[in-house]
């Protein structure tokens, strides 16, 4: 299929938009729009002069797709375009009576375009955009002046180059997930300050800090796994106490110590930490965790004891602390190994099995063992010691499965 550059789908729209022009309201009306490319000329008839008005949008897009295996774009013809496969319309907010596209769905489409641009950021009434699994590149389009935007899912696509900083500032977007990409750089702070609820960027080759106002966004799950950031977690992850549910830190290159403030993620049910560099002890604070249902801190340089206090947490249904260098487990954290809760492999605890060697773990002490800032606080329990009277934990035990590991596969979840 031809491929067009951006001029030509923005001359492509100015051609239709001259063509398709119809009554006001939502008055179904005929409308001649002859069509470029050898393409026969006939009367269209749309429901509402809206969706007059994106049809040049939509077929200079479609003028544009490279790859279409599966015929997705069969019937993206005519004037019933809430009829076009992965199109969706609904009354639009400021008019009731109006019919407008509202949402588009190409999720698993497999189709192939040199750009999204001049596509959906011209969409003016559009709400929500999925296209999982498809391979579109070039940049993010600006949707910032989209009214009712708030849903963006472009992942396990081809887009590459820094962060889309055309998704900063779009003030409803809640939903954004560009996983599965070739974006590469830092993470800008500003995209922490939004109202997400929903932001996955795992496996794409994002590198340096993460910022300080990591805890700025009111974000319920968080995925950043599978990429190259460093330095520490901030400790500004305690203002998200509540709202994280769910948060996959796993697979990059994070040091440091784990910040007590994590102690205080009192709607937290899943944390995965695991394959980073950092180190230090254990917070007791991890202990007034009350929903915890999965906690993986597996493969990093932990060390001395496993708070009693943590393994006593009630919800808990898998506690990975295999590959460090913890020496001691009490009464209860035996409990959890005996049930097949907890997994204490390839550390130095002398009367277990499957432990490092002695002098393995003796390396570690002598030599690379880290102390933390502000010791003074790893022996906190502020859910109980009267940091937090307002404290609150349910032990209502959920068997959901969690969110955030589904964006591990490439695939829509």
């Amino acid at each position: 299929m031809k491929i067009l550059t951006y001029n030509t789908i923005s001359f492509l729209f100015l051609y239709f938009f001259v063509s398709v022009l119809c009554q006001n309201g939502s008055d179904i009306s005929p409308i001649s729009s002859p069509s470029p490319f050898g393409v026969s000329t006939k009367q269209l008839i749309f429901k509402d002069r809206r969706l007059a008005v994106v049809y040049p949008i939509i077929q200079a897009f479609k003028a544009t797709i490279t790859e279409d295996p599966l015929n997705r774009t069969g019937n993206w013809v005519g004037g019933d375009i809430c009829n076009y496969t992965g199109f969706y319309c609904d009354n639009p907010p400021d008019n009731l009576s109006a019919i407008a596209l509202a949402g588009i769905d190409f999720n698993g489409f497999l189709l192939g375009a040199p750009t999204l641009e001049g596509f959906i950021d011209k969409l003016s009434d559009l709400a929500i955009f999925h296209a999982n699994s498809n391979k579109f590149a070039g940049s993010i389009p600006d949707v910032s002046q989209l009214k009712y935007f708030y849903e963006l899912d472009v992942s396990n696509n081809v887009h590459a180059g820094t962060f889309p900083m055309t998704v900063i500032g779009v003030k409803d977007l809640s939903f954004l997930d560009i996983r599965f990409n070739l974006f590469s750089g830092s993470v800008p702070p500003e995209i922490f300050n939004q109202a997400l609820e929903v932001l996955f960027i795992n496996n794409n080759d994002f590198t340096a800090k993460l910022p300080e106002n990591f805890g700025s966004t009111p974000v319920r799950y968080l995925t950043l796994a599978n990429n190259k950031l460093t330095g520490s977690i901030p400790r500004s992850i305690g203002n998200l106490n509540m709202t994280l549910i769910e948060v996959l830190l796993l697979n990059n290159k994070l040091t440091g110590c784990l910040p007590y403030e994590v102690g205080f993620l009192k709607e937290l049910k899943l944390f995965d930490v695991e394959d980073n560099l950092l180190t230090g002890p254990l917070p007791c604070s991890l202990s007034c965790l009350d929903k915890i249902e999965l906690l993986n801190l597996a493969n990093n340089l932990f060390y001395w004891e496993v708070p009693e206090e943590l393994c006593a947490l009630v919800n808990l249904e898998n506690l990975t602390l295999s590959g460090n260098y913890f020496t001691k487990v009490g009464p209860a954290c035996r409990k959890l190994i005996k049930n097949g809760i907890l997994d204490m492999t390839q550390n130095c605890v002398p009367d277990l099995p499957h432990q490092r060697s002695l002098l393995e773990c003796t390396e570690f002490y002598l030599k690379y063992i880290r102390f933390c800032p502000y010791p003074e606080t790893y022996k906190i329990i502020p859910c109980k010691d009267g940091y937090h009277h307002h404290w609150e934990g349910s032990k209502a035990k959920t068997m959901k499965a969690p969110v955030t590991y589904k964006t591990l596969s490439r695939h829509k979840f």
